[in-house]
């Protein structure tokens, strides 16, 4: 996120990639790679084959997490607060997610990439789920109607995993979501969220040879990305 030192003037070059059928442009194009120059830094981009952006060292420019498990503009019923009044008890408990209202039924999405350490059923939290996305950490979806994943399955970012509903203790349907680091609740309305990975060892070799070529195309030189 470079938006603060962005300026009109900034000189910028991208190299994108266009579909020709028959020597006519079927209007499907690609960003190959991309440089900014602003008054204080520079930025790089360079698409790899996994289809995410990296900078010139190989590091992840996408985000890891999506920061919501629902689509679309959701209202949030209730944020994390540690001090919260439980609703049905009526006693000060740690509120340690985030509340979506939605309704009974909709569509739940991974958050990050990990795998379903439980899949299970609870008196307080209903039908949820726990996935492991790293070594530091985990995501919590509570409430569900239905799980569309099983324990020990790999998933990826964005994809459907469960249905939102109205199980366990609450007091009408929604999704409770939590974000832990090292397990321990943290905001995740408010975190800054991780970038993705680098690119593997064993792909680094092909991704500068990639890049090098698009350099050139773009005619960059190295002190221009270094």
């Amino acid at each position: 996120n470079f938006s603060r030192d962005l300026h009109a003037g900034n000189p910028f070059r991208i190299l994108v990639s266009k579909e020709l059928v028959d020597g006519q442009y079927t209007g499907i194009s690609e960003v190959l790679a991309v440089y900014i120059k602003t008054r204080n830094n520079h930025y790089t981009a360079f698409l790899h084959n996994d289809g995410r952006y990296y900078d010139s060292n190989g590091k992840g420019l996408g985000k890891a997490y999506r920061r919501r498990p629902v689509n679309g503009k959701v209202r949030i019923s209730s944020s994390f607060n540690p001090h919260r009044l439980h609703p049905v008890t009526g006693k000060v408990t740690a509120h340690l997610g985030t509340d979506f209202a939605v309704g009974i039924g909709t569509k739940i999405y991974a958050t990050g990439d990990g795998i379903v350490q439980r899949n299970g059923k609870h008196f307080a939290a209903g039908t949820y789920l726990v996935i492991k996305n790293s070594r530091r950490y985990t995501t919590r979806y509570l409430h569900l109607s239905k799980s569309y994943v099983r324990k020990g399955q790999r998933v990826k970012m964005g994809d459907l995993i469960a249905l939102s509903g109205n199980t366990g203790r609450t007091t009408g349907p929604h999704l409770h979501f939590e974000f832990r680091v090292n397990g321990r609740a943290v905001d995740a309305m408010k975190i800054n969220l991780p970038l993705s990975k680098e690119i593997p060892k064993d792909q680094i070799s092909a991704f500068n040879k990639k890049k090098k070529k698009y350099v050139k195309e773009l005619g960059l030189t190295k002190e221009d990305i270094s």
